[in-house]
């Protein structure tokens, strides 16, 4: 019951603020009122005084005969019109004195009502006083939690379809916002809208060409409208995205989370330490090791402590293919005057499907390079350089950059190279225009 006893004090409290200004005029009041009246009839006294004095002398004067009848009545006159004068001016002063304008009895009467009504309607709103001194029960605890989560969750829907109706009339008004449509197909994946997600992506590809990281976003699309499963075309989706960038984050997580989910945790280890690897900026990859070291206490692997410690005890095992990456002169000379071009080089099979055993992705600004093609460069834990014996080596100035060969790219290829034992360094020189 403290806090009744509280509240009820402070409105007291209240009350007294606002009741004393009234009581204490009144009390001002009445002693200015006694002050004025005690010196009203000190002054009233002393111009009486005044007055039979000055009387006295004007008599004095008429019989010592100083002055004539004419002037003593005159004079006489004057006294008489100076006293009513005097009487008039101290009444006057009085007035002005306890004249000043009253504090109005309305002011803390209206306060005091506003006071009441309100903390009468914070105590309705509140609830009742067995209400707010009882505590809740696990029950009434669990259903507030329960209705807050859904009032959340209903906050966050709203909120997300206001940003898509809001970025919808942003992009009628800027169609090649490539950065919008792919924030709205991001919403659109938290949203459950797979299909409109896709579509998003896919106008950010129109606009900016085929990359990696727009592939990969499709994928994950596909992948969750497919009900989490790798079909053929998300896997399609897949190796064309890591054809562009064999460590692209957002295809690397897709699969390693799959395999985890199959509970293939080696390959969901290879997969996300591919990216942490890598290292790129806009990952998570403290997650991302928690991740990994989830996956190997699962088969009673030792826990790494950082990605650093990860990165430095990886070694690759398998075949080695050194590649010296050039262009030829009359090529550098034409892609000189233009804007940098994206350079693929990547290994295939020599039969069956083509799809890159290893891949690298590289700038045109960056040859000549000598790289190196092993299985850190897979598409995928089964299909690596060690599956086969030998392989057909690329490499493609993209005009467009995008994965494959196309009308307009150059190339470079050598095909029957050997995997294994080959220690010396293949040379690739880009001398071709593709028709």
């Amino acid at each position: 019951m403290e806090i009744v006893f509280i509240l009820l004090a402070f409105i007291a409290l209240l009350l007294i603020v606002i009741w004393r200004p009234l009581f204490k005029q009144e009390k001002n009041q009445q002693n200015a009122e006694l002050v004025a009246s005690t010196q009203k009839g000190v002054r009233e006294q002393t111009n009486i005084d005044l007055y039979h004095e000055h009387k006295s002398e004007i008599e004095r004067d008429f019989n010592e005969g100083a002055i004539d009848e004419e002037n003593y009545q005159y004079l006489l006159a004057e006294l008489d019109k100076s006293l009513l004068q005097d009487v008039s001016a101290t009444e006057s002063d009085n007035n002005s004195a306890t004249s000043t304008k009253p504090f109005s009895v309305l002011w803390p009467i209206s306060l005091s009502i506003f006071v009441l009504v309100f903390s009468v309607a914070l105590y309705v709103k509140q609830g009742t006083l067995a209400t707010l001194m009882s505590s809740p029960t696990p029950a009434q605890a669990n259903q507030q939690s329960a209705m807050s989560a859904e009032q959340q969750e209903q906050n966050r829907q709203e909120q997300m379809l206001a940003y898509i109706d809001k970025m919808q009339q942003h992009l009628d008004a800027n169609p090649e916002d490539s950065e919008a449509w792919y924030n709205l197909g991001q919403t659109f994946v938290g949203a459950g809208e797979f299909d409109f997600a896709i579509k998003a992506f896919e106008q950010v590809i129109r606009i900016e060409g085929e990359h990696a990281d727009l592939l990969g976003a499709i994928a994950q699309a596909s992948y969750y409208k497919n009900n989490q499963q790798i079909d053929e075309h998300v896997q399609t989706l897949i190796d064309r995205a890591l054809a562009l960038d064999i460590n692209d984050p957002s295809t690397n997580i897709l699969l390693g989370m799959h395999h985890f989910m199959g509970q293939k945790y080696q390959p969901a280890i290879e997969y996300w330490q591919r990216v942490i690897d890598a290292n790129k900026p806009g990952v998570n990859i403290a997650a991302l090791q928690e991740a990994v070291n989830e996956a190997k206490k699962r088969i009673n692997m030792p826990a790494s402590s950082s990605a650093l410690e990860s990165s430095a005890s990886q070694v690759v095992d398998g075949p080695q293919l050194k590649v010296r990456v050039s262009l030829s002169e009359e090529i550098l000379s034409q892609l000189s005057q233009d804007e940098d071009k994206v350079v693929f080089v990547y290994a295939t099979p020599t039969s069956g499907k083509r799809v890159p055993l290893a891949a690298l992705k590289l700038m045109a600004s960056d040859l000549p390079k000598v790289i190196t093609l092993d299985n850190s460069n897979a598409m995928s834990a089964q299909s690596n350089l060690s599956s086969v014996t030998n392989v057909h080596l690329y490499a493609v100035v993209s005009k467009q950059g995008a994965a494959g060969i196309k009308p307009g790219d150059y190339k470079a290829e050598l095909h029957n190279v050997a995997v294994n034992d080959n220690a010396d360094t293949i040379n690739l020189v880009i001398n071709s225009l593709v028709e």
